[in-house]
């Protein structure tokens, strides 16, 4: 968490609503391992990391709320009675949305204020949007004493990427955001709702990420298409979902849907089991292991889910290319944003130099590279 991201967001809020605000910070996230698990009732592994949005919030006496997006320098002034999705989409859904949601649980709120402001990249797959949701929820609550739990609140902010933003997300990056703990991972149960914590210490080796800084929408049809086509294939076995099914229960469909349909439901069967197993390897400290279920992970989403993209394939080459690197994958939805590399502490940065320049010399354009720390979840800063 950046001290000069709070004091931005503090000094801000300040100078433009003359009040003293209630400080929130809510870190986006990574994944392990475990993409496009989760809408399956599956397995995932991400942690909370110290990049994400710091959000002032305070009550207002004013007959209308305000909500300010300081890095895009744009606000919105909205009537709590007459809360509707906005047309200009973008930022201001995802605020709208947990408000909905918060009223439809018939939640008592006043007008407040609101300011916010991320050192997340976007389109990075670091789940800036779970950030921002959660930090609307959870300030919400301590503003009004709404008496909601953290898992209700994740759900509340996950119903709003659904009905406000358009997006059948599954409930991942709002667990990891609101529930992370400082060095650690968690294998998050989407069934249960319920996660593991595990240490994340690899001693000589670190995680890093390289964003490709292309930039995908979720909303696009692709990733609600997959989602459709997993809960067809679960239907047509007669299951809950995909979590249920193993390869064989899958063979027995074959013949009855299109080969593509049939490799992406394969994709999720086995990466589901990939995600248990890494569990275990960072519990034995088998790094090597973890790293070649990592390189799997991505061959699945790339031949398999097909959510990849040439600039993503690019940036695992190159890390499978480097011995001190032991595993890399695209991580988030797909279509562009980071790969997640495990590579050795004292090799990190000479391979981000080498990887940005082959990058820069095959697209002519900039990636960037990112250390990051595990981070605890959503909190209020003193």
């Amino acid at each position: 968490m950046s001290a000069t991201l709070i004091n931005d967001v503090k000094t801000t809020f300040t100078n433009t609503f003359k009040t003293d605000p209630l400080l929130i910070f809510s870190p986006g996230r990574i994944n392990i391992i475990g993409e496009h698990t989760d809408y399956n009732d599956g397995f995932v592994f991400p942690a909370a990391v110290n990049k994400g949005i710091a959000a002032a919030i305070q009550k207002s006496d004013s007959n209308f709320s305000t909500a300010f997006a300081i890095d895009k320098d744009s606000k919105i002034e909205f009537e709590l009675d007459k809360i509707k999705p906005s047309k200009e989409g973008n930022w201001e859904n995802y605020v709208l949305g947990v408000i909905a949601e918060i009223q439809n649980r018939n939640k008592i709120i006043g007008n407040f204020n609101i300011a916010f402001k991320g050192d997340i990249p976007g389109g990075a797959g670091m789940s800036s949007s779970a950030a921002l949701e959660n930090s609307v929820v959870f300030g919400l609550n301590e503003l009004f004493n709404l008496g909601l739990t953290k898992h209700e609140m994740i759900l509340i902010s996950q119903k709003a990427e659904h009905n406000y933003v358009g997006v059948n997300c599954g409930i991942m990056d709002q667990y990891a955001s609101m529930f992370g703990i400082e060095n650690n991972a968690l294998l998050l149960d989407c069934r249960t709702v319920e996660a593991k914590p595990y240490e994340i210490n690899f001693k000589d080796h670190q995680l890093m990420l390289i964003n490709t800084n292309v930039k995908h929408s979720l909303s696009d049809s692709a990733y609600n298409d997959r989602r459709s086509a997993c809960e067809s294939i679960s239907e047509l076995l007669g299951i809950k979902a995909l979590r249920d099914a193993t390869e064989k229960d899958l063979e027995t469909v074959k013949d009855k849907v299109s080969p593509e349909n049939y490799q992406k439901a394969l994709y999720v069967i086995q990466e589901n089991d990939r995600a248990v197993k890494a569990s275990k390897a960072i519990e034995n400290n088998n790094l090597k292991t973890l790293g070649a279920l990592i390189y799997r992970s991505h061959n699945g989403l790339q031949h398999q889910y097909k959510v990849s993209c040439d600039e993503l394939d690019f940036l695992v080459d190159q890390a499978k290319e480097n011995k001190h690197v032991l595993g890399a994958r695209m991580m988030g939805g797909g279509f562009g944003g980071c790969t997640i590399n495990l590579v050795a502490k004292n090799q990190a940065k000479a391979f981000g130099e080498i990887a940005s320049q082959a990058y820069k010399n095959k697209f002519n354009k900039e990636c960037s590279v990112y250390f990051i720390e595990l981070s605890k979840g959503t909190h209020i800063v003193k």
